[in-house]
C-alpha cells in the first residue's frame, strides 16, 4: 500500500473520534464540501495554555472576526485528549480530517534535519532568520511536494537543554553513561557526548524519570515545565544544543478550494500567530527557568570555553552531514 493511500485509509478509520466532537462529519471533512460555513478545524498536541495553543486561538479569533458566520472554527488543542498521538497530526491534516496542524517533522526532510544539527545556530535570531529564509522555504517546497499540505510558516520549539538526576553537567564527560531520553534526530549527538540515548514518547518520560529507567532528558525549559518533568529532575544545563521548528500546515485541497480572501486572511493570520508564538515562547523560557529553580533545580550556564568543548565533541555530526547532503543544500545552512 502506498504511503498516501495508507494515510487516507487510516484517516477513514479514525476520523470519527475527532470530527464527531467538532460538529463535522468525517465524510464532509474529507470531501471538502462547502455547503454552509467553511469548517476550519485546528489541532495540536499541547495544553490550551501553551504558546502553540494560544497561537492557534489567535488564528481562529482573527478568522471569526473577519468572516463571522461564513466560517466555523473549532480546536483540538491536544489530539492526545481524544486518543491520538502527536504524529497522528500528519495524517489527520493530510487526509483533511483536520484543516490545520503543527508538528515537529525533522526526520525525512533533509532541510529540517540540517536545521536540527547540534550547535548550528549561534542564537535565536540566526535560527529564526534561517527558518524564515531560504532554508525554511526549501523545506516547505519539499514537504508540499510529498504531501497534501500547504505549509504557511513555522512555530518554534526553540533551543533544547539537557537535565538529569545524577550530577551537574559542565562538560561532555559529565554525561558519560547517563540514560537520556532524546528525540531520534538528537540520538547521534548524545552518543558523541557519551550518554546513552533512549527513545520514548514525551508522555512516557515522566514515568521513566520517576522509576529511574531514565536518568534525564532534553527539551526546552517550556516543555520541561508544561509536562511536569521538572518535578523529577534536579540538574539542568543550558546547552542550547539544537533548535527545532514546527511547520504549520493546512490541508491543501481544502485550502485551495476556499475563496481567495479567506486564503489570504489565513496566511496573514498565521504570520501574526508565528510572531505571537515566538514571543510567548521567549517569555515561557524565562518563566520556566524560574519555576525550575524555585522547585530546587540547579541550572548550569556554560562558559564560552565549556560550550566549545560540547561543540568539539559533536563535530563528527557536521562532518557526516557534509558527506550526506548536497553542496547546494549545505550552503542554505551555512555548513
Amino acid at each position: 500500500m502506498s504511503r498516501r493511500r495508507f494515510l487516507k485509509t487510516s484517516a477513514l478509520f479514525g476520523a470519527g473520534a475527532i470530527t464527531g466532537g467538532l460538529g463535522l462529519s468525517a465524510a464532509r471533512a474529507q470531501s471538502g464540501a462547502t455547503d454552509g460555513p467553511t469548517p476550519i478545524r485546528m489541532g495540536g498536541y499541547g495544553p490550551a495554555t501553551t504558546s502553540f495553543s494560544q497561537a492557534l486561538k489567535q488564528i481562529g479569533d482573527r478568522l471569526a472576526a473577519r468572516f463571522g458566520e461564513e466560517v466555523d472554527v473549532r480546536y483540538v488543542y491536544s489530539v492526545t485528549d481524544v486518543g491520538y498521538g502527536p504524529r497522528d497530526l500528519a495524517w489527520l491534516v493530510d487526509s483533511g480530517v483536520l484543516t490545520l496542524g503543527y508538528l515537529q517533522m525533522s526526520a525525512g526532510i533533509p532541510e529540517l534535519e540540517l536545521a536540527a544539527l547540534p550547535f548550528l545556530f549561534q542564537d535565536t535570531t540566526a535560527a529564526r532568520a534561517a527558518m524564515d529564509g531560504p532554508l525554511g522555504q526549501a523545506a516547505i517546497e519539499r514537504i508540499e511536494s510529498q504531501t497534501n499540505y500547504r505549509v504557511l510558516g513555522y512555530f518554534e520549539n526553540g533551543f533544547r537543554h539537557v537535565s538529569n538526576n545524577v550530577r551537574p553537567v559542565h562538560a561532555p564527560a559529565d554525561l558519560k553513561g547517563l540514560s537520556i531520553r532524546v528525540l531520534p534526530v538528537q540520538a547521534r549527538t548524545f552518543e558523541l557526548l557519551g550518554a546513552t540515548p533512549r527513545s520514548a514518547p514525551l508522555a512516557a518520560v515522566f514515568e521513566g524519570l520517576e522509576s529511574g529507567e531514565l536518568d534525564g532528558q532534553e527539551n526546552p525549559f517550556e516543555n520541561i515545565v508544561t509536562y511536569n518533568l521538572y518535578r523529577k529532575q534536579r540538574f539542568y544545563t543550558a546547552t542550547y544544543h539544537s533548535y527545532l521548528s514546527r511547520p504549520i500546515f493546512v490541508h491543501g485541497p481544502s485550502f485551495e478550494a476556499w475563496p481567495e480572501n479567506l486564503q489570504r486572511e489565513m496566511r496573514a493570520a498565521v504570520r501574526d500567530a508565528v510572531i505571537l508564538q515566538r514571543r510567548l515562547h521567549d517569555e515561557a523560557e524565562i518563566d520556566s527557568a524560574a519555576i525550575i529553580r524555585e522547585a530546587g533545580g540547579e541550572i548550569v550556564e556554560l562558559t564560552p570555553d565549556q560550550r566549545r568543548a560540547f561543540i568539539e565533541a559533536v563535530a563528527p555530526v557536521h562532518a557526516e552531514a557534509r558527506n550526506r547532503y548536497s553542496r547546494s543544500l549545505l550552503d542554505l545552512a551555512n555548513l
